[in-house]
């Protein structure tokens, strides 16, 4: 049993919302980055890691965008995605320069997702 099964229809379509929009917004993003977009590819050269970098950031994007929308998954993929944004603002703050203010939202409603939907442990059921 997960956390959302104890939410009400309303709640549980909230979070499914939001796993949809987040699920475009990086798959989105993560293709962009895979294809090579110029923009992407002057933004990660100014991260100085080089352009492997970019590849994993894509991959991780559209794994993340894929875990969202399989149900057993979606708490995973909110959680790397989380972990991704926080990644990214600390970039924009320390290396690149710019407004954190698209990846602080986008970590938000990561954190949000992978909040409502953190596994409740089940009980030991005895033998």
């Amino acid at each position: 049993m997960t956390s959302t099964s104890l939410a009400s229809p309303t709640q549980h379509r909230i979070v499914w919302g939001v796993r949809i929009l987040l699920a475009l917004a990086f798959g989105t993003a993560g293709a962009a980055k895979l294809a090579g977009a110029p923009q992407m590819v002057q933004v990660f050269d100014a991260i100085g890691f080089g352009q492997w970098f970019r590849y994993v950031t894509g991959l991780v994007e559209v794994g993340g965008a894929v875990l969202l929308l399989v149900p057993a998954t979606g708490f995973l993929g909110g959680l790397l995605l989380f972990a991704t944004m926080v990644c990214a603002v600390a970039t924009h703050l320390a290396l690149i320069g710019g407004n954190p203010a698209p990846a602080v939202v986008l970590a938000a409603l990561s954190g949000f997702v992978a909040w409502r939907l953190w596994p409740v442990p089940q009980p030991a059921t005895a033998a």
